[in-house]
């Protein structure tokens, strides 16, 4: 029977089928049934050793009495404190009177007597049975079974299938088989899902098992079914995303080897620790980073199950304040459940876009210049809409005052989430360095094309559009897509809030037209940086990736060292100007030593970039002739 649902799967799904046929052994299935009862059986057990007993402590949460008895304890508590303070009292205001302090330690001593006969009491005596609130008992173990479920549904899924999937690729490829799959006349979509629907079956079977003891025993800790049918739907919506970029990840870091899953499954464990104690830690989601928690259950999971956390969180508001561009998606439910589907479908819509692409090429760019301007736009979308949340913040009004303010500024919001910003841009830049810049032979392909049909595109629309052509150009209009709301909200800043609360010192010490032009510089300073790293994947070498990547490092690095070793400060030197942080001497530099600095690097960056243009076109020449003759 197994093996006829097997053949009607394959008809649908042939790869699906193949997978399924190596894995669906009846050892196996044995195996994953044993390992999911076995774990649901023991978890049970252990919360059942917890049990309350027929010595059962009298002040322990779940018995009828301990209120009164807690009630007593804090009294006599309070008693002891009080007689301490007095003795405290009297022997500094009355040292010489020896009948009052004596008189305040035998109270002391009484007191200490009664504490220590309430410890005895208590100790020998226990909660009765038909004290115990055992109703009560059942609901919160019900919860904490339901809530030690989620969390290994969570690390099983997404840290053990993403290991089987990476490893599964990297098998393939070694044996050669992958190559065999990618003639195959399926289409990718269909190819690559059967390995994600198949690869990891047994963990889906191991799993799948534990749903029915997971849903009865949030159903019986009083959890709403529309909750725990929340969480499902997340962590599909999670398993999707994670898996799929498991195959991406598998595709592009064939030269790892065995060390491909390893390094794959510990960069989601590592992540799903961090966002496990975010979601515990952090005071919540009014940040431009918001949509990277998104990206994990937990925030969901603290949301929905709130009870279930034994932590006092620093900001209870959490979900429920979350807001892109101001609108309050936190408002309710379902635009929670919205809001990570939504980001989930955004990331893996672009996973998907490379995977489509690398599947069947392996030397393809995960995504087209074209494609790259697209997602540029989108992120910066993503940034500035969780960064425009409307947050009381509280400061000083001034360095003279104690009196801290507490009202909303725009700017203030902006200026806190510039530091991830610039860090998530500044990741997505050197990913797309790699991902844009070809390497010699594409490049000796597009010039050879460009000399034989020259007239089909002007050379602009090949630098702007062609994956083939050299990435500068391309690189720029993605550098002036993340820097024009920088850009913007530096002009307009001051007809947004109060400059004078301090948020703003940086721009108002170095003035704006400063500021300005030290965006300029650093993208002139990143374009000289790509265009190095394009003209070195350019050499003959082999290890052109390494020279390009070193050199590129150099040019970063080595002038901050040097300038840090001369021990000027940044108020001091306008030396820094020539660095990859020219923030560091805008203060002191000259308008006019700013505009010659960037004169400078623009220069730099027009004789770079006239170098690349010809030793592409004698590339493409020399590749030419070499055709020619070998005809």
């Amino acid at each position: 029977m197994m093996l006829n649902f097997i053949d009607k799967i394959g008809e649908w799904n042939p790869q699906l089928m193949r997978e399924l046929k190596g894995r669906l052994k009846p050892f196996n299935v044995i195996i994953a049934f044993v390992i999911s009862v076995i774990g649901q059986l023991g978890l049970f057990l252990y919360q059942l050793g917890s049990i309350p007993g027929d010595r059962y402590s009298l002040t322990d949460k779940y018995c009828k009495l301990a209120k009164s008895y807690n009630q007593q304890q804090q009294k006599l508590y309070d008693q002891q404190y009080k007689f301490q303070q007095e003795l405290e009292i009297v022997k500094k205001f009355k040292p010489t009177v020896p009948e009052k302090i004596q008189a305040v330690e035998t109270k002391i001593q009484q007191a200490n007597t009664q504490l220590q006969d309430f410890h005895k009491y208590v100790s020998e005596n226990y909660c009765p049975p038909n004290e115990i609130n055992m109703q009560w008992w059942w609901k919160d173990h019900w919860g904490y079974i339901f809530h030690a479920l989620s969390i290994v549904l969570i690390f099983s899924l997404l840290v053990g299938a993403t290991y089987l999937l990476i490893n599964n690729l990297a098998q393939e490829e070694r044996q050669g088989s992958l190559n065999f799959i990618r003639l195959s006349p399926q289409s990718e979509q269909n190819i690559l899902v059967g390995k994600i629907l198949g690869v990891p079956i047994l963990i889906y079977l191991i799993t799948g098992l534990a749903l029915p003891f997971h849903f009865l025993a949030g159903r019986s800790a009083n959890i709403a079914t529309s909750h725990i049918l929340s969480f499902y739907t997340v962590l599909t919506a999670a398993c999707i995303l994670f898996f799929s970029a498991a195959l991406l990840f598998g595709l592009v870091s064939r030269g790892l080897g065995g060390f491909q899953p390893w390094l794959g499954s510990g960069a989601v464990l590592i992540f799903l620790i961090i966002m496990l104690q975010a979601a515990i830690y952090s005071p919540g989601f009014n940040h431009a980073a918001a949509w990277l928690r998104m990206l994990s259950p937990f925030d969901m999971m603290a949301y929905l199950f709130p009870k279930l956390y034994n932590i006092t969180y620093k900001n209870p508001e959490l979900l429920p304040s979350l807001q892109f561009f101001y609108l309050p998606i936190g408002k309710s439910h379902l635009s929670i459940l919205a809001a990570h589907l939504v980001n989930f479908s955004f990331w893996n819509y672009w996973v998907w876009e490379g995977l489509k692409r690398r599947f069947r090429n392996p030397n393809a760019s995960l995504i087209s210049k074209g494609q790259s301007y697209l997602l540029v736009t989108s992120l910066q979308i993503i940034f500035w809409g969780f960064t425009l949340q409307y947050v009381m913040n509280s400061w000083k009004s001034n360095s003279y005052s104690s009196n801290a303010t507490s009202s909303y500024d725009v700017n203030y919001q902006i200026s806190t989430n510039l530091f991830f910003i610039g860090l998530f841009n500044l990741v997505l830049l050197i990913g797309l360095v790699a991902i844009l810049s070809p390497q010699r032979q594409k490049i000796q392909d597009w010039s050879r094309y460009r000399h034989q049909d020259s007239a089909n595109k002007s050379l602009l629309q090949d630098l702007i559009w062609n994956e083939k052509s050299p990435s500068p150009l391309a690189m720029l209009l993605n550098l002036v897509i993340i820097s024009a709301p920088i850009i913007i909200w530096i002009v307009i800043a001051p007809a947004l809030g109060n400059n004078h609360i301090g948020h703003l010192d940086w721009v108002n010490t170095i003035g704006r037209m400063k500021t300005i032009l030290g965006i300029v510089m650093s993208i002139t300073f990143m374009m000289i940086c790509v265009t190095i790293a394009q003209r070195m994947l350019l050499i003959k070498s082999a290890k052109r990736v390494f020279w390009a990547i070193g050199i590129v490092a150099g040019v970063v690095f080595l002038p901050l060292i040097f300038v840090a070793m001369l021990g000027y400060s940044y108020r001091d030197s306008a030396l820094w100007l020539l660095t990859s942080i020219p923030w560091m001497g805008m203060e002191k530099a000259s308008t006019p030593l700013v505009f010659i600095t960037l004169l400078a690097e623009l220069s730099i960056l027009a004789m770079l970039n006239y170098q690349l243009l010809r030793q592409v076109k004698l590339a493409g020449e020399s590749a030419t002739k070499a055709l020619l003759t070998a005809k």
